[in-house]
Parts: C-alpha cells; sequence; structure tokens
C-alpha cells in the first residue's frame, strides 16, 4: 500500500512541476492546450498496427494452448479472442506519444475487457531532467514481428525496473530516442550557462569583506607596515610610512633606555645623555 501511494505522489509531482494547463476544448472537441504546447517529435504507431495484433494475437493462442494442456481453461481464452483483438485495436489506435521542450508525453485511451463496461484513459508525463536513458528493447516472440519496447528509465527517483514507462509498438523507436537525447543535451546546454555566471557572482561576493568589521580588519592587513610592500605605496604615502617607522624604533629605544637605568639604578640625568 505505501508503494502505491509513493507511486501516486511522485506522478502527481511531475505533473505540477509541468506548464500550467487549462484544459480547455473548443466546439470540435480539440484539446487546446495541445496546440498551445509546442511539439518537438512525434513518434508513430500507424505503420506497426498489423504486426502489433499478429504478436498479441500469438502470445494469445500460445497460453490458450497450454491451459487446454492444464486445466481446459483455454477453450474461454479462444472463445474471448475476437473480443481482444477489438480490445488491442482499439488501445493502439488511441495511442499518441510525443515530446515537447518540457516532457515525455504518453496518452492512450482503451476499452476496458469488456467494452460494454467503458474505456479507460491514461495519461503519463515525464519531465525530461528526470530521464537517464531510453532503452529499446526486443525479445525472441517480438524479433519475428519487428516489435520494439521502448523503456523510459528515471534518473534519482527509487523505482523497480518493471515500474519505468514501458510503449510497445513505436515504429521509429530510435529516432524517437535521438530527438529525445539531443532536448536533454539542448537543456543541459542552456543550464551551464547560468551555471557558471551564479558561481562567478558567488566568487565576486566572497572577494570583499561584507560586514564593517571585516572591512576594517581588511584595511588594517593591507597597511600594516610589515606586512605591505612599500614600493606599491606612492610617494608621499612612503615618506609618511618611513616616518612612522622612525617614530617606532625611537619610542623602543626609549623603552630599553628607561628598563636599563632601572636595572642599574642610575639618575634621570643619564637618561637624557643616552637620548642624545
Amino acid at each position: 500500500m505505501h508503494t502505491g501511494d509513493a507511486l501516486v505522489q511522485i506522478e502527481a509531482l511531475e505533473r505540477a512541476l509541468l506548464p500550467p494547463e487549462t484544459h480547455l476544448a473548443d466546439n470540435n472537441g480539440v484539446n487546446l492546450d495541445e496546440e498551445e504546447t509546442p511539439v518537438l517529435y512525434t513518434a508513430s504507431f500507424s505503420d506497426m498496427e498489423q504486426d502489433f495484433l499478429k504478436y498479441y494475437t500469438s502470445k494469445w493462442l500460445l497460453y490458450s494452448l497450454l491451459l487446454v494442456l492444464a486445466w481446459g481453461l483455454g477453450f474461454f481464452m479462444l472463445l474471448y479472442l475476437p473480443v481482444r483483438r477489438f480490445v488491442l485495436r482499439s488501445d493502439f489506435r488511441s495511442r499518441k506519444l510525443y515530446l515537447t521542450p518540457n516532457a515525455i508525453v504518453y496518452k492512450v485511451t482503451r476499452p476496458t475487457s469488456f467494452p460494454c463496461f467503458g474505456v479507460l484513459k491514461k495519461e503519463k508525463y515525464v519531465l525530461l531532467p528526470s530521464v537517464a536513458d531510453i532503452v529499446i528493447e526486443q525479445g525472441y516472440l517480438q524479433s519475428f514481428f519487428d516489435i520494439y519496447s521502448l523503456r523510459i528509465e528515471n534518473v534519482g527517483v527509487r523505482r523497480p525496473p518493471s515500474d519505468d514507462l514501458q510503449i510497445q509498438g513505436v515504429a521509429n523507436p530510435v529516432e524517437f530516442r535521438k530527438a529525445v537525447l539531443t532536448q536533454l543535451a539542448n537543456m543541459k546546454a542552456e543550464a551551464f550557462p547560468r551555471q557558471s555566471s551564479l558561481t562567478e557572482d558567488n566568487s565576486t561576493r566572497t572577494a570583499y569583506p561584507q560586514t564593517s568589521e571585516a572591512c576594517l580588519s581588511y584595511v588594517i592587513n593591507i597597511y600594516h607596515p610589515q606586512t605591505f610592500k612599500q614600493d606599491a605605496l606612492p610617494p608621499s604615502e612612503r615618506v609618511l610610512l618611513q616616518k612612522l617607522e622612525e617614530v617606532d624604533s625611537s619610542i623602543k629605544r626609549v623603552q630599553t633606555l628607561i628598563e636599563e637605568q632601572q636595572c642599574q639604578g642610575f639618575p634621570s640625568d643619564g637618561l637624557m645623555e643616552g637620548l642624545s
């Protein structure tokens, strides 16, 4: 139960991240937001309809024969075969797979197992940044009918492979995969200059102090006479710096003489003679 709820939440999140849709329709029943959304590439299914039906009919017959030999249930499956072909044909003709600038969209409308109970509609949106790869697969039985399967692998989402979007019967799987990977490369190329500009802005901000205390320490470190090179100063400031150094050395000499006088016990006249 938790896994099913998690998958529903992930699909709802993916749908919410897409551009807002109004779901309006005109008088002819055409969805207006589909016309407004640019479609970069549309996959084709019509050329593979007969091969698709033959493939699934062969699978159904094989399962029916095995069940006839086992429990006799295969007779009911053989009787259900015409209805099964009708469901598969309606399903296949309603499939739509196309690529937009932001997502891969897959839509299908199929009858229920018993068509008298209505139809089932399915819309799947896969965001392009969440696509890891487009896998093209072909099983042993599929190779006899030239049927391929597309599997869209997701990145950054913990899902088993069976939960990936799988689509069978695409007439041009290689071209569709190429279109998706090309759009992904274009999105990454557009995002790279933005990241580089943000990195440059951050480095520029960190190169200079942001607070008053940092500014004060920055100035002190620059103009400290022991760390700053005198050659980089103008002549007037260089002379002032030399005077400060002379005053500093004179103060150190006075302190040294005072300490010597205190140690030897001489009067203060000796201090004046030492300074002269």
